[in-house]
C-alpha cells in the first residue's frame, strides 16, 4: 500500500490538491454564485472528513486525511492549488485543473497502481457530491436542476482525465 513516503514532496502535494481539484472542476463548470460555491465548497470539505471515518477507505485516502488536518498540509495543497490557477480566467483554469487531473492519475497509476482506482474513484465521488451540493438555476430554489449538463459532463471529463 502506497504512502507519503511513496512520492515525491511535489507528487504529494499535488495528491492533497486533488479533492479540491476535482471540486474545483464542477464548481467551474457551472458557477452558482457566492451561496452556491460555499455550498459546493462544503460537500467537498466533507468528503475528506467522511473518509476520515470510513472503513473501506485506503490507507492512502486517510494519508491525504490525515495531512490535509494539519496546517502544513493545507497550505501545501493551497500553495499548489494556488500556484496552478493563479491569473487564469474560468476557462484556462478548468483546462489547468483537468490537465492536473490527468497528471494525478499518471502518477497513481506509476507509484501506487494497487491504490489507484480506489483514490480515483474517491476523487469522482468528491465531484459528484460537490457537483449535488447546490441547485442550480431556478428561482429561490424551487424550478432548478440538481446537477445540470455542464457538471455532468464535467464529472465525464474528470472520469476521462484520471481514466476510469
Amino acid at each position: 500500500m502506497a504512502d507519503k513516503t511513496s512520492f515525491t514532496a511535489d507528487e504529494w502535494n499535488t495528491l492533497l490538491g486533488a479533492p479540491m481539484l476535482a471540486g474545483m472542476a464542477v464548481t467551474l463548470a457551472e458557477p452558482n454564485g457566492l451561496w452556491g460555491m460555499l455550498k459546493e465548497s462544503m460537500a467537498g470539505a466533507r468528503a475528506l472528513i467522511e473518509a476520515k471515518s470510513d472503513a473501506s477507505a485506503s490507507p492512502l485516502i486517510k494519508a491525504i486525511v490525515a495531512d490535509m488536518e494539519t496546517s502544513e498540509g493545507r497550505g501545501h495543497a493551497k500553495d499548489t492549488f494556488k500556484a496552478q490557477l493563479s491569473g487564469k480566467s474560468a476557462p484556462e483554469m478548468k483546462q489547468q485543473v483537468m490537465a492536473a487531473l490527468t497528471n494525478i492519475g499518471a502518477v497513481l497509476d506509476a507509484k501506487a497502481p494497487a491504490d489507484a482506482v480506489g483514490f480515483k474513484t474517491w476523487l469522482k465521488h468528491t465531484a459528484e457530491r460537490v457537483a449535488e451540493a447546490s441547485t442550480e438555476g431556478g428561482f429561490l430554489g424551487f424550478g432548478g436542476v440538481k446537477v445540470t449538463d455542464a457538471e455532468k459532463a464535467s464529472i465525464a471529463d474528470i472520469a476521462k482525465a484520471l481514466h476510469i
